[in-house]
């Protein structure tokens, strides 16, 4: 498949920046819907949003950079192309949180109850955008003999961008059922966090494409110890709901 999907005054439009713009802007007005639910100004929603998607691109760029430095060591110009891809959503994520957390801080909105409505547009949005990584021909696993492989490159091999984007589907349904019985503010997030994490292990093994560092899947790791800090969080959260009961 043509990366390309069109051309506009002579430049190259990928699928790779449209698919993500269409996560970005589907997660958006799931956001803004459900902000108006509890009480939050959508015009909160969208000046957040007008720092967060940046900060969250940038660090998804500067995260996947630094894991693989050799690649882009003293050449300015492959660190910013960001058009043929490498962008690494664990990055995204706390370049992202960081910037929203300090937009709440200084706007007094609840960062917790901010992170639970845009927990299912976070995952929405990956879910759409880890077809770009098809488009690319990116992120994609080791051979396989099963009848939904793809082929690249002549070989058949996982398309662990298709795993995860229906895991995230999967996930933004739930994250959508589990709102209205959530016990604290920010638990909701934290169960992105956790589910994402646990599909995201796995696919991660299959992968050839791995960040590494010190001989180990950086995603892995970021994954285990995700799970673990928000299992520990969510602990807390409920610990402390039952106590204000008592």
């Amino acid at each position: 498949m043509d990366p390309v999907a069109f051309y506009a005054f002579g430049i190259g439009i990928r699928w790779y920046g449209i698919l993500i713009a269409s996560g970005i802007l589907l997660g958006t007005l799931v956001a803004i819907k459900r902000a108006k639910r509890v009480g939050i100004n959508e015009e909160n929603i969208l000046d957040m949003l007008l720092f967060a998607v940046p900060a969250a691109i940038v660090g998804a760029r500067v995260y996947y950079v630094i894991f693989n430095w050799e690649y882009y060591a003293g050449d300015f110009y492959k660190i910013i192309n960001v058009r043929q891809g490498g962008l690494a959503i664990h990055g995204g994520v706390i370049g992202g949180a960081l910037v929203a957390y300090i937009f709440c801080k200084s706007k007094n909105i609840s960062f917790p109850k901010m992170a639970d409505i845009c927990a299912p547009s976070l995952i929405l949005g990956q879910a759409i955008g880890r077809w770009g990584n098809f488009v690319n021909q990116e992120a994609y696993g080791g051979p396989t003999d099963l009848p939904w492989g793809i082929v690249v490159d002549g070989v058949k091999v996982h398309p662990t961008f298709l795993y995860e984007s229906l895991w995230n589907f999967m996930v933004f349904g739930v994250l959508l059922w589990y709102d209205k019985r959530k016990k604290f503010d920010g638990e909701l997030f934290l169960f992105y966090l956790m589910l994402y994490s646990v599909a995201r292990f796995f696919i991660e093994g299959l992968r050839t494409d791995s960040l590494m560092f010190a001989g180990m899947r950086v995603a892995q790791l970021i994954s285990v110890g995700a799970i673990l800090i928000s299992l520990f969080l969510v602990y807390l959260g409920r610990k402390k709901k039952h106590n204000d009961k008592i």
